[in-house]
């Protein structure tokens, strides 16, 4: 059986570190994009994204970054996206240059989203994006928001979810597809999936009402899901807890989605 065409996977690092990419073009949509790059002690890696405003989150290892002329110092610093601790983020505006210089093995994520120039780059402080816990049971997980909708930017929204093995998440089944005001927003997604232990799986489903998107993926440590349309819960198997990263982006920089109404009872429970 072939590949669900929403799956990417992780390859072996390129000359700059990049194991994954997703692009607009390469994804069929118009504002999501994401790589994701693994650099060594001492590696740089440059970059300006044109017309783009781009999110660099240091998931694990530690970096020192400049962007423009403005060096932001030390950035990161937690030995896993596992850790109970905040990620290093930087917010860089669209067209600006920027650097990353690993001061140690670095796992990096760039999410870009179209963007206005003119804004300032900043580091988002670790007290800006608090562990969260939501949902009750095995519908609970742990969230931090690295970049939400009350923090300036233009079209980027960037959340980080751990779910605990035996967990769902993204549940009861949402989606954010339509454009319809106050009700539901229009915003393309990636995950991108850790495992621990890696050697796990974990399944993610997206479907649409009228089923005509419905597929079902079984997730490794290291890939990513794209998000097009529709709903989109997971599920972590016992015993292995899972970390996603969530890149979102639309016409309106607001994340208000609408559950499926076949489960939406469980809301009311």
């Amino acid at each position: 059986m072939s590949a669900s065409p929403l799956l990417v996977r992780s390859q072996a690092p390129g000359a700059d570190g990049r194991v994954l990419e997703v692009t607009p073009e390469s994804a069929g949509w118009t504002h999501v994009g994401f790589r994701l790059h693994r650099l060594a002690p001492g590696q740089s890696l440059e970059g300006v994204e044109p017309g783009r405003e781009a999110c660099l989150v240091v998931l694990s290892g530690t970096a020192r970054v400049t962007a423009g002329d403005q060096d932001l110092g030390s950035v990161g610093g937690r030995a896993s996206v596992f850790d109970d601790k905040a990620p290093g983020a930087v917010y860089v505006p669209a067209g600006q240059p920027y650097r990353v210089v690993a001061t140690a093995a670095v796992e990096l994520a760039v999410c870009t989203a179209p963007g206005q120039a003119g804004a300032q780059a900043r580091v988002i402080a670790a007290d800006e994006m608090p562990r969260e816990v939501r949902g009750q049971g095995t519908n609970t997980r742990h969230v931090r928001n690295i970049l939400p909708e009350g923090k300036p930017a233009d079209s980027l929204l960037v959340v980080e979810v751990i779910t605990p093995g035996g967990h769902w998440s993204s549940y009861p089944p949402h989606k954010h597809d339509t454009a319809e005001a106050g009700h539901e927003t229009a915003l393309e997604e990636t995950y991108y999936h850790r495992l621990n232990p890696p050697q796990g799986f974990a399944f993610q489903r997206v479907y649409t009402d009228d089923r005509s998107l419905d597929e079902t993926i079984c997730v490794q440590d290291g890939d990513v899901v794209m998000v097009p349309r529709g709903y989109h819960p997971v599920g972590a198997p016992h015993g292995y807890d899972l970390y996603y990263l969530n890149v979102m982006a639309g016409p309106e920089r607001r994340w208000i989605f609408r559950n499926d109404p076949a489960h939406d009872w469980l809301m009311r429970r």
